[in-house]
């Protein structure tokens, strides 16, 4: 049954990705500046150039005047828009806007919205897959050749597959020879002419288990020879090929023996050979090469000899001892064919021919030492082809002989399909007639047969009747022969009395047996030689076996007993284990013959259960009685009760075969209930047992075969066979012709097509007799019928386009008992009356699968309505009263149910809940609407009523799953009367007569009713559109912030909203605008609900702070404000301050809008939605809004109040961001990070609810398998045995394919691009909307602030081009009609226009340029017309560049350029203000812009060289130092740029600097007493500050419109400014500047008493202090170098020298590298050279060419009056000016030399400016050095030396390491230049020069102080050692004694001289003190 629409419910949503792509067809590109970017590396390139071009940068930032206006004035302009300048009414712009904007648009928004990522959407039932012949994993075989060293007679081989593990045979044989031509002819006498099925080469064998254990065994078997099988085998292994030469003569002899035998012998066969392939190493070693190479592979190596075979096939054997564990990893689907060469075979031995023996070997050959490998080869080439078989093989035939389509020609050579033996039971139900006999002999004992029994052949015949010609030809040939045979012979072992057989004869078995039908075996002594008078063959003896016995199948192991002579007459029905009168056996009637009977019928059931039932049913069906069943003979008394138990009995059937016969078995249930039997008379009603035995088979599948269930947990095989097979049996007993008003008979489908594409080439009616009692009656026929297919909505019966019906038998069931009607019932009736009434373990196990009966009664309802032609009939009288009440009882318990178990059995409770809601959707097909919305409504009540006493999401969830299933009807829309009126209609109850439910069309007038009520889910609404109103009924509910326990179901419901519009967007039905307007009626509600829901949607404004975005095109960093933010209610400073670092001049579009401000504490204490429902809610919001009625939406505005108007804008502001571009590169980007969000989101939401303990936790807990399985939430429970979903939906587009190609790439792009413009669009025509309705309104003021605020924020993100035209047409009306809107109110908004609109003006398209300077210079010219000067204007715009400039990383003058002429040239056409001052002023403004744009071409060269950049903003900041509001933009420009880089303290400083020069205008404005005065107050946070003092003369008075008119000119800003400082210092590490910064913050919050902001800020301090103790000896704060620069190409920086300022612990080698790389990467490697030396450079020395630089490590340096203030580390590194380097030399240029003669030189440098300064290198101003002679280099040493021993002598806790380093450089006796070196050089002799006595002496006395110090360390070293140092110890002390005594005399020698009087020391030191030589260098 298939219904018409079906297709268009949301099941079948077109919104899942593989549908996707169809609609996203011929979408237009939208062009996008983010992705127009040049990539980052070409435009890298342009910035080497522009290096390598200019180095050198003016000395005043400004270039000349005139050559910039020439530049300008020679520049080309974009585009001029038309008509900009007339004047037209407002009204005539709006509506040329709007038809501009509605032009094409596209038309559905979901087709541009990916699909949400379900799993499943639960209301898709998946369309069972039509029954067909079941296969296991198909692999191909082809044999190619076979080839012996020697030629002489024909070969014949069989192939099987064999299990070694399960010791079984899995497949039946497929014979093929490779034998040529002449060989064959060998045979000639003995063969007719071969049918072409049987010369198949290649063979299609099925595994259903695949496993390690499975083995390819192939057999070959020759003529019977005279001669054992070794003999006969001898040639085969003496012969080699290459001598056929030489044996040419005993090969011909050979040959003619052969050819004799052949003649002679030919029908009889001897086994010969053997080999066997491991099916898993080839499989996996050809899996484990690259699969799309089709390589020829020979494995000739690997089979090669055993020996071989073992060591070369590592591989195969590590795969094998890998998976003997289990299965898993055998899989043959996807390996790569593989073709092997067989080269070696093992004679057969013919006392080991039994497969016993043979699965013996297979074990064996798996080991190593295998015993066949001791046995002698016969060496062979077998060469076989291995690959997985196609899907639709051509030529291929089946196991009974018939073609496969396609089959093209029936002369090609075919494919055999073999027959499987599957290892285990397969459950499929039978689809195809077979009907075959596999007859194996498997051993014979004639040892104790008196006579000469020897070559011993059995012949095997199928009887059906006893004398000889009754055998009948159903025996299959083997190879090149003919296809059937009358009889079939064994293979011979010669001489043997006892032989083993292995052959396999298989019979194709007449339809209908009898019981004359029998297998009768006849053994044979063959003679082999050729002797007089003896026959070839002498029959030995006879048994047989009859096919029937008691009616059913003789099948299994026999031994029989054979006969010496020939059975006497009618033996055919007795058994031979009968002891027949006069009759002689062999070995007294003992069982001699073993032999297996298997059976592969679709007509034998092989079950006596089931034999039983359906013999009976067929007795009644025919109506012969009595009826012989097994040894009973059943009357018609007692058939009533035998049905009975047969019924019940079926339980105990086996499952397999109530599979294979399930469609049958429950189409004979069916015809019981339907047909009630009357039985000797009386009717006897079999529905009670039938319903309870079909619930119980329908558990037991379910049960035992749980894998193979869809989603819904529906049997496959259960669901096929309602939707394909199930068929109301006819009803109408006298219609003669069985037509469609009523099918006889049960329904037959026929086909053998193995997949939907292939036709069946046969069917024959399954429903065969089963009794024997008529042996004439083949079956019960049944009327021909293809099965009904299109019901609904149409009468024609369409074929089903796989299936053919080739033949079926027709009768009727009907014209049966004595001419008396059957009662009719009706099949839905009678199962719903059943199941009502039933109790117990049967309503158990009905609930348990219910879907199946909802199912099985739907189909019924439909089959009914059809045959009875009332499917047109009106709803209403369709049904008797009795059916409607039985259907709502059963409604109403099994929500009773629901509702009360959900808490125990959910897993059976949700697919209650799923079976219900999926009858109820189809019965809204069949019944009255009305009917069926009472029984949802029964629903609703009942587990409302439980919700209401239990707030339990499991439940919620359960309704969700209900309601979207019953939503999902094809006729959703018309359901909820998408037309009618809201009036409340007539009768209490909402239903509407069913006729309205008929008709669907739309009416069209609405009258204008109370527009309110549209919009919330009222009353009248509720009733109107039932459906509609219970989803956003539930949506409201789970969305309320309120409802504690349900947000977890966020998702869910969103989902169900999101899935119902999509289809509607998407549904041909509703493509006409007018409709779908109609439609998004039904969904208006839906704008209050998410208004409602506002605050707790994602913020998508948080991550996208437009210049923190990384991949936005503002780069620049945001400075961490997040920090400072959650103690402050006020949140405006964080703001500020976050814009303070951007550098931009305003906080708004930034800042989320104000309501949000107010209510986002409150409410985000409740989970808030994720990004991704966040977003579906948002698209149907939007939906909503893009379809809705206009002039309904504009009404509902109107009377909506101002704070509810604004919340729509917020929601508006949230859409914008939500639905932002991300780039074609954040794609790229996305792609390696796909899913790890959705996990991460979902532990995010545990754990916030886990954080609260109690029942609440428990819930999660339990829900916890909701979570983690959801979206359909469905099972929360056990899930084990739901893993499977995943792989089993298998249209489910796999989610987790990481990469994607780049096609795939640029089409998201182009979807998201789609999607971005038409959102926007879409929130474009609403702000109009509101415009319209404002204008209007009293307060319009806030309203059109909103508008605004909307409008600047879908500038500031990503957008086309196309949407920007809009945006700025929109805004140019806006400012038109409302310029008081920009002008007068605060700046905030004008000046971010005029950002917004420059940013746009240097954009790459030229399309945005030419609107956004069109918007501009309309922009000057109103604010001109308002007040005949534009300074307002001029100021933003100016600030606006200066800000853009120093924060875009990727601007483009270029493009800036050309829109400022474009300006130039609006204003020069402007007729109606060319006589004003207008045109120069815009001229003036203009050139103005262009110097600062010339500014910021330089500093783009420089972007890569930080100091350069960081100097030339240095410089323009100097440059506007008369414009405060400039300088302060280009401070924030380098504060932004220095936290980019980490350098915190920089930053600090920059923000210092501003926070100093805002204080200067305030204190120039106002005197207040708390606030800083001017700079002065900053001098402790750092004496550079006084720079920012306005005391010059130019200075403007603040006073002046446009001047330090930025928001930073006020006190807040002020804070703000200091707050940020505070907090850079802070990440800086330098506590104690944060302490200064407060100290002037502190005044003004007291002076504002805030003692909010006070306790903060202590609190700060207190951290600080706290810091500043704990973190004491591990501060560092930078690491300074001195850097030089040489060499005309540096430019300007040529002989400069810098101190550089580097982080912490720079090496020297770090920065060297650095700069060397930096310079090298422009100048050229080659051209680049570090200095290596410190020493002074001579400029005439270097290579003019080149560039050079010297880098030194340099300290800082104090004079030592200085140090008594720097006492802290934090002193000795704030505020520093002067730095300090040595170089060593000697007078002779060396710089090292011997002690005598090595110098030192100190060199002082100072520096411009104090470190840390707003840049982090500064000019060296000034420079010193100081010489020091070879003794004042030694007593600094040895001072250094003395002072290093005390610090490790006195060390807390002492560390025993260092002080023996220290010591052991100290007393070490073999240091070179040690102590003692210095002593004898300097103090041996006393100087010469009196000069130096000093030094002499002061010299002594440090060795003095330093051989005190040696003997307080040895002392302490002792304390420390353990026993095992002593001898160190020892030795230390030795040397030292050494050394004090080497030292002695030099120590006690004293200088006379310098012993006199004091006056005279005096005087000589002043002589001393002058000679110190010093150079000063200034």
């Amino acid at each position: 049954v298939n219904r018409k629409y079906h297709k268009l419910g949301t099941g079948f949503n077109p919104n899942t990705l593989d549908k996707q792509k169809e609609r996203q067809k011929g979408l237009p590109k939208q062009v996008f500046e983010a992705d127009e970017m040049p990539d980052s590396s070409s435009y890298q390139d342009d910035q080497d150039d522009l290096k390598r071009r200019s180095m050198s940068i003016d000395d005043t930032p400004r270039g000349s005047w005139a050559c910039s206006i020439f530049d300008l004035k020679n520049s080309l302009p974009d585009a001029l828009l038309p008509h900009l300048l007339d004047r037209a009414p407002n009204e005539e712009i709006d509506r040329h806007n709007e038809d501009q904007r509605k032009a094409n648009r596209h038309r559905e928004l979901f087709a541009l919205h990916p699909a949400l990522d379900e799993e499943e959407p639960v209301e898709r039932h998946c369309v069972p897959e039509v029954p067909k012949e079941h296969f296991g994993q198909r692999l191909l075989v082809k044999c190619l050749s076979l080839k012996f060293e020697i030629e002489i007679e024909p070969i014949f081989a069989s192939l099987a597959l064999y299990d070694v593990k399960e010791k079984k045979k899995i497949s039946e044989n497929f014979f093929f020879d490779l034998n040529s031509e002449q060989t064959k002819a060998m045979l000639r006498p003995h063969i007719q002419t071969a049918a072409i099925s049987t010369l198949a080469r290649s063979a299609i064998f099925s595994i259903t288990y695949p496993s390690q254990d499975v083995f390819l065994v192939i057999k070959l078997e020759k003529v019977l020879q005279q001669g054992d099988i070794g003999e006969c085998a001898e040639p085969y292994m003496v012969f080699k090929e290459s001598d056929a030469a030489k044996n040419k003569e005993k090969l011909e002899k050979l040959r003619g023996q052969s050819e004799q035998f052949c003649q002679r012998l030919g029908r009889y066969r001897m086994p010969f050979a053997w080999t066997a392939i491991h099916l898993m190493n080839i499989v996996n070693s050809a899996g484990s090469l690259e699969r799309d190479t089709e390589l020829e592979m020979s494995l000739s190596e690997r089979k090669g000899s055993w020996s071989e075979r073992r060591n070369s096939s590592i591989m195969g054997r590590r795969s094998l001892e890998r998976t003997t564990s289990g299965d898993e990893s055998c899989s043959l689907t996807g390996f790569r064919p593989a073709t092997l060469t067989i080269t070696n075979f093992f004679k057969q031995e013919g006392d080991r021919l039994s497969d016993e023996d043979l699965y013996k070997f297979l074990a064996d050959m798996r080991r190593p030492s295998s015993v066949l490998r001791r046995l002698r080869p016969i060496t062979a080439q077998l060469k076989l082809d291995i690959s997985p078989a196609p899907e639709n093989p051509h030529y291929c035939l089946t196991p009974d002989l018939l073609q496969v389509k396609p089959y093209p020609d029936s002369r090609v050579r075919p494919t055999r399909e073999i027959l499987e033996f599957p290892a285990r039971d397969v459950y499929v139900p039978n689809t195809i007639y077979r009907n075959l006999l596999y007859v194996n002999p498997q051993s014979l004992n004639f040892a104790n047969r008196q006579g000469s029994a020897r070559n011993i052949t059995v012949k095997v015949q199928f009887m059906n009747g006893e004398d000889p010609s009754n055998a009948m030809p159903v025996i299959f040939g083997k190879s090149s022969c003919a296809d059937f045979y009358k009889e079939a012979y064994t293979a011979v072992v010669y001489h043997n009395r006892s032989p083993d057989f292995h052959d396999e004869i298989k019979i194709k078995l007449p339809a209908s047996l009898s019981d004359h039908h029998h297998i009768l075996f006849t053994f044979y002594h063959v003679s082999c030689q050729q002797k007089q008078n003896t026959p070839l063959e002498t029959p030995v003896g006879y048994t047989w076996i009859p096919m029937l016995q008691n009616g059913r199948l003789r099948t299994g192991h026999f031994c029989l007993p054979v006969s010496l002579e020939k059975p006497p007459q009618s033996y055919s029905v007795l058994s031979p284990d009968v002891p027949l009168p006069g009759m002689k056996w062999v070995d007294n009637h003992r069982g001699v013959f073993n032999v297996e009977v298997v059976a592969v019928s679709t007509i034998h059931t092989q079950d006596q259960y089931l034999d039983k039932f359906f013999a009976l049913v067929h007795a009644l069906d025919e109506h012969m009685f009595p009826v012989r069943i097994g040894d009973m003979r059943i009357m018609e008394n007692n058939l009533e009760t035998e049905l009975k138990s047969s019924i019940a009995a079926l339980n105990s059937s086996q499952l397999e075969p109530i599979v294979r016969f399930l469609h049958l078995l429950l189409d004979k249930l069916v015809l019981l209930v339907v047909r009630p039997p009357v039985i000797a008379g009386q009717i006897v009603n079999l529905g009670q047992a039938c319903f309870e035995v079909m619930a119980s088979i329908v558990n037991r599948l379910h049960k035992y075969l749980d894998t193979n269930q869809d989603m819904h947990g529906r049997n496959s095989l259960l669901s096929s066979y309602i939707h394909y097979v199930f068929r109301l049996p006819s009803t109408d007993p006298n219609s003669p012709s069985p037509g469609p008003g009523g099918l006889g008979g049960s329904v037959h489908y026929a086909t053998m097509a193995r997949s939907a594409v292939r036709p069946a080439s046969l069917n024959l009616n399954r429903s065969r007799s089963l009794s024997n009692s008529n042996p004439d009656i083949s079956g019960t026929p049944t009327s021909p019928d293809d099965e009904v297919r299109s019901i609904i909505g149409s009468k024609a019966m369409e074929r089903c386009g796989n299936r053919m019906s080739s033949h079926t038998e027709s009768a009727s069931f009907l014209q049966t008992l004595t001419g008396r009607l059957p009662t009719k019932k009706l099949f839905h009736e009678e199962l719903a009356l059943q199941w009502v009434v039933s109790s117990g373990s049967v309503r158990e196990g009905a609930l348990q699968q219910a879907w199946f009966f909802f199912e099985l009664m739907v189909k019924s309802i439909i089959h009914h309505l059809y045959f009875t032609d009332r499917l047109e009939s009106p709803r209403k009288n369709r049904f008797p009263e009795r059916f409607m009440d039985d259907i709502t009882a059963l409604v109403s318990t099994i929500a009773g149910d629901i509702v009360s178990r959900f808490q125990k059995d959910l897993e059976l409770v949700e697919r209650l809940n799923m079976s219900l809601a999926f009858f109820l959707n189809d019965l809204l097909s069949v019944m009255d609407r009305g009917f069926v919305f009472s029984l949802i409504r029964a629903y609703w009540k009942q587990v409302s009523t439980k919700l209401y006493a239990l707030q339990n999401p499991t439940l919620e969830s359960l309704r969700l799953d209900f309601l979207r299933i019953v939503c999902s009807h094809e006729h959703y829309v018309t359901l909820n009367l998408p037309c009618s009126l809201l009036t409340p209609p007539a009768s209490p109850s909402p239903s509407v007569s069913s006729a309205t439910s008929q008709s669907s069309g739309f009416s069209t007038h609405v009258q204008d009713q109370k527009i309110a009520n549209m919009f919330e889910l009222s009353v009248p609404f509720r009733e109107q559109h039932y459906l509609a109103g219970l989803v956003l009924s539930e949506l409201s509910v789970i969305l309320d912030p309120d409802n504690e326990g349900m947000f977890g179901l966020h998702k869910k419901v969103v989902s169900v909203v999101h899935n119902l519009l999509s289809s509607h967007d998407s549904d041909p039905r509703y493509a006409d605008p007018e409709v779908k307007a109609r439609v998004a009626m039904l969904y208006l509600p839906l704008i209050s609900i998410v208004m409602e829901a506002l605050p707790q949607l994602h913020d998508f404004t948080e991550s996208h702070n437009q210049w923190g975005r990384p991949g936005g095109p503002q780069g620049a960093a945001v400075g961490t404000s997040g920090e400072e933010t959650e103690g402050e209610g006020n949140s405006m400073i964080s703001q500020t301050v976050a814009m303070a670092i951007a550098g931009t001049s305003t906080a708004s579009p930034m800042s989320r809008p104000s309501s949000f401000l107010l209510n986002s504490q409150a409410s985000r204490q409740h989970g808030s939605f994720s990004a991704e429902s966040s977003r579906s809610l948002l698209i149907c919001l939007l939906w909503v809004l893009k379809n809705a009625d206009e002039l309904v939406l504009q009404k509902w505005f109107t009377d909506l109040s101002v704070s509810q108007l604004n919340r729509l804008l917020d929601l508006l502001y949230l859409c914008v961001s939500c639905f932002e571009y991300k780039g074609k590169k954040a794609f790229e980007r996305m792609n390696s990070l796909t899913f790890k969000k959705s996990k991460d989101m979902k532990a995010k939401l545990e754990e916030a609810i886990l954080g609260s303990i109690g029942a609440r936790q428990e819930m999660v807990r339990r829900s916890r398998g909701q979570l983690e399985r959801s979206p359909s939430g469905s099972a929360f429970g056990s899930q084990e045995n739901l893993r499977w979903r995943k792989d089993m939906t298998h249209w489910r587009q796999n989610s987790e394919k990481m990469d994607k190609t780049r096609a795939e790439l640029e089409h998201e792009a182009l979807i998201d691009g789609n999607l971005a413009t038409e959102a926007n669009l879409i929130i474009l025509d609403t702000l109009e909307i509101i415009v319209q309705t404002a204008s209007v309104t009293e307060s319009k003021e806030s309203i059109l602030g909103g508008v605004l605020k909307v409008l600047l924020h879908s500038m500031a993100c990503n957008q086309s081009a196309l949407y920007l035209q809009h945006c700025f047409a929109t805004q140019r009306a806006l400012v038109s009609k409302f310029p008081e809107l920009l002008f007068e109110e605060e700046t905030e908004q004008c000046a971010d226009l005029c950002l917004r609109l420059l940013r746009s003006c240097s954009s790459s398209i030229s399309t945005i340029r030419s609107h956004a300077s069109a918007s501009l210079y309309l922009l000057m010219r109103q604010n001109f017309e308002i007040g005949n000067n534009f300074a307002r204007v001029k100021m933003q715009v100016t600030m606006s560049l200066s800000s853009l400039v120093g924060t875009s990383q990727n601007f483009n003058e270029e493009f800036l350029r050309r829109s400022l002429k474009t300006i130039l040239t609006y204003a020069e056409e402007d007729l109606e203000l060319r006589e004003t001052t207008f045109p120069d002023q815009v001229q003036d403004l203009v050139f103005n812009l262009h110097m600062i744009l010339s500014d910021t071409v330089k500093m783009k060269e420089h972007q890569e060289d930080p100091e350069m950049l960081i100097d030339l903003m240095y410089r323009i900041a100097k440059g506007y130092q008369t414009s405060p509001d400039l300088r302060l933009t280009w401070l924030q420009n380098m504060a932004g740029k220095h936290s980019e880089r980490n350098n915190h303290a920089e930053a600090a400083q920059c923000l210092v600097h501003s926070a100093a020069l805002v204080a200067e205008y305030l204190s120039m404005l106002e005197d207040r007493k708390y606030l800083p005065v001017g700079c002065v107050t900053f001098q402790n946070i750092s004496s550079n500050v006084l720079e920012e003092s306005a005391v010059s003369d130019d200075v403007v008075s603040p006073d002046e419109e446009g001047i330090c008119s930025g928001k930073y000119f006020t006190e807040i800003g002020l804070v703000g400014l200091l707050e940020q400082a505070a907090a850079s210092f802070s990440m800086a590490g330098m506590y104690e500047a944060v302490n200064e910064v407060y100290k002037v913050l502190i005044p003004i919050h007291e002076a504002n008493r805030d003692a909010k902001k006070l306790a903060t800020i202590h609190g700060k301090l207190q951290e600080a202090f706290g810091k500043i103790v704990h973190q004491d000896g591990k501060r560092m704060f930078g690491t300074y170098f001195r850097v030089g620069f040489y060499g005309t190409k540096f430019g300007d920086l040529d002989e400069q020298e810098f101190v550089y300022k580097e982080p912490a612990i720079t090496k020297l080698a770090e920065i060297s590298h650095r700069l060397e790389g930096f310079y090298g990467e422009r100048f050229g490697e080659d051209q680049v050279e570090v200095i290596k030396d410190s020493n002074p450079v001579d400029k005439c020395k270097l290579d003019p060419n080149k560039a050079f630089i010297q880098i030194t490590y340099v300290e800082p340096y104090f004079d030592t009056y200085e140090m008594k203030d720097r006492i802290t580390y934090f002193d000795k590194n704030y505020n520093l000016r002067r730095f300090v380097y040595c170089t060593p030399f000697t007078l002779d240029g060396r710089a090292h030399g011997d002690l005598h003669e090595q110098f030192k030189r100190k060199t002082i440098l100072t520096t411009s400016h104090a470190f840390p300064y707003i840049k982090t290198r500064i000019n060296i101003i000034h420079k010193e050095e100081i010489i020091s002679t070879p003794i004042e280099v030694a007593i600094e040493d040895m001072q250094k030396k003395t002072q290093e021993l005390a610090f490790a002598t006195h060390q807390d806790p002492a560390d025993a390491k260092m002080l023996q380093m220290v010591l052991q450089g100290s007393v070490g006796t073999t240091v070179n230049q040690g102590p003692l070196e210095v002593a004898q050089v300097f103090l041996s002799e006393i100087p010469s020069d009196p000069k130096l006595y000093r030094h002499h002496n002061k010299l002594r006395l440090c060795f003095k102080d330093f051989t005190k110090r040696c003997e307080d360390a040895l002392r302490k070293n002792k304390s420390l050692i353990g026993p095992d140092q002593k001898e160190y110890q020892r030795e230390l002390e030795r040397n030292y004694h050494r050394l004090k005594e080497a030292l002695q005399p030099l120590i006690n020698r004293k200088i006379p001289q310098l012993y006199k009087p004091v006056l005279q020391v005096n005087s000589h030191r002043d002589s001393f003190s002058r000679m110190s030589l010093r150079k000063l260098d200034i």
